[in-house]
């Protein structure tokens, strides 16, 4: 199905995300040094647009969905994937994952986004009206006005920074 226009600033959003997770599976991973410079380009989407994600998607999206039923339960699970996510943020800031902990951050958000985009986002778009869609979408527009669009690979530099 393809994407309502409402939902395509989030669905934008979740490719920069998902490229992070393909990047992160495709690298060595075989030094501390390499871990930290991840973690520095999963702090930098964070701090760019993913906690501007998140907080459109709780305000806007979620309690939308939740009166729909069928994902009152799926909304429960993705608000605690956010949780996990943000405490996972929160380890690539001051720099506590090993390269399992990255390896298993891309996994899990790579997870989630897939959850929203083919259950959240689908089911929504088959339940809501028009006219709730586009009520939603105004919100996520006005709300996504002043985060940039961005994908931030890390740079060579960025790796010679971090030394073991």
């Amino acid at each position: 199905m393809l994407r309502d226009p409402n939902l395509v600033p989030l669905s934008r959003q979740h490719q920069h995300a998902l490229a992070l997770c393909v990047r992160i599976r495709r690298a060595k991973l075989a030094s501390t040094r390499e871990a930290r410079a991840w973690q520095g380009e999963i702090e930098q989407h964070f701090e760019i647009e993913i906690r501007h994600h998140f907080t459109a998607e709780e305000a806007y999206v979620f309690p939308i969905a939740k009166q729909i039923a069928d994902l009152a339960p799926l909304v429960e699970e993705l608000l605690s994937e956010h949780a996990q996510l943000r405490a996972d943020f929160e380890a690539a800031k001051t720099r506590t994952l090993d390269e399992h902990g990255v390896r298993r951050f891309a996994e899990a958000l790579s997870d989630h986004i897939r959850k929203e985009e083919r259950l959240l986002f689908e089911t929504m778009q088959q339940k809501l009206s028009a006219q709730e869609m586009e009520r939603i979408g105004a919100q996520i527009t006005q709300a996504m006005a002043s985060v940039p669009e961005l994908c931030i690979p890390p740079t060579e530099q960025e790796l010679k920074k971090t030394d073991d």
